[in-house]
């Protein structure tokens, strides 16, 4: 049973460079990815109309981990997505499972 839901938000430039690391770190776990909106992120780095609108368009990663899951798939984050805003945080579960 997973321990934790990360949860990955970043820009859509990296989308794809982020869910193929998760593929291959973690590819036997399932995970979702979905198109949203990010706040707070820093004005600058905000392209003009999102400085307009006051949010940034981001995508959101769900993914269901251990601890020690966690901890390796962050790690391998760090090394390969250095430098790209990439935020997250990690919620602890209260269940999981599948309906069959």
């Amino acid at each position: 049973m997973s321990n934790f839901c990360l949860v990955l938000v970043c820009p859509p430039e990296i989308e794809e460079k982020l869910l193929d690391t998760l593929l291959v770190i973690a590819g036997d776990e399932v995970f979702t990815s979905t198109p949203t909106f990010s706040h707070g992120t820093a004005h600058g780095d905000l392209a003009s109309l999102e400085q307009v609108m006051g949010r940034a368009r981001s995508v959101r990663v769900e993914i269901l981990v251990t601890e020690e899951e966690m901890a390796k798939l962050l790690e391998a984050l760090r090394i390969s997505l250095a430098g790209t805003g990439l935020r997250y945080w990690a919620l602890p579960l209260a269940a999981e499972g599948e309906i069959e």
